[in-house]
């Protein structure tokens, strides 16, 4: 095999890697958004039940990243050599692809966590407000409800 041929397997390669990781990418996105919508809808129930397949796809995404580490190492090698091949530019490219979707998931996250932090914040703030009210309602039980007399002439002759 010649060393153009050669070059040319290994972006082939690589951009059938990068195919792979988008797909499951696309399928994290999709969990990202659920996700989102869950937890500003304060629906913790369905926020856990997406969390396994998440776990599941984030696995595979990094075990195809381990596998494109080395088809990675090789193609740095040989930069100028591949620049010259359309099939490196589709690559390429579809590595910017990959890279744009993890930053979209990754910002989904951080207004998910927001929404969280949010509802947790509203949450405190419900409970202390319990709190007071609870508080203030025994207060009043003892203003308007008067002591019970207690068998004070039963204690004097008992």
């Amino acid at each position: 095999m010649t060393p153009v041929n050669e070059l040319g397997e290994l972006i082939d390669q690589y951009h059938a890697g990068i195919d792979a990781e988008l797909a499951v990418l696309r399928q994290l996105e999709r969990i990202a958004l659920r996700q989102h919508a869950v937890s500003t809808a304060h629906d913790f129930d369905a926020l856990v039940g997406e969390t396994d397949t998440r776990e599941r796809l984030t696995r595979t995404v990094v075990a195809i990243e381990e596998g494109l580490r080395g088809l990675r190492k090789q193609l740095a090698g040989r930069r100028r050599e591949a620049e010259q091949l359309s099939e490196f530019h589709s690559a390429l490219a579809a590595h910017r692809e990959a890279a744009e979707l993890i930053a979209r998931i990754l910002s989904t996250d951080q207004q998910s966590l927001k929404a969280l932090a949010d509802a947790e914040l509203a949450r405190r703030a419900a409970l202390s407000t319990l709190d007071r009210g609870e508080a203030t309602l025994a207060a009043y039980r003892k203003v308007l409800t008067p002591p019970v007399a207690s068998a004070t002439l039963m204690n004097r002759q008992g």
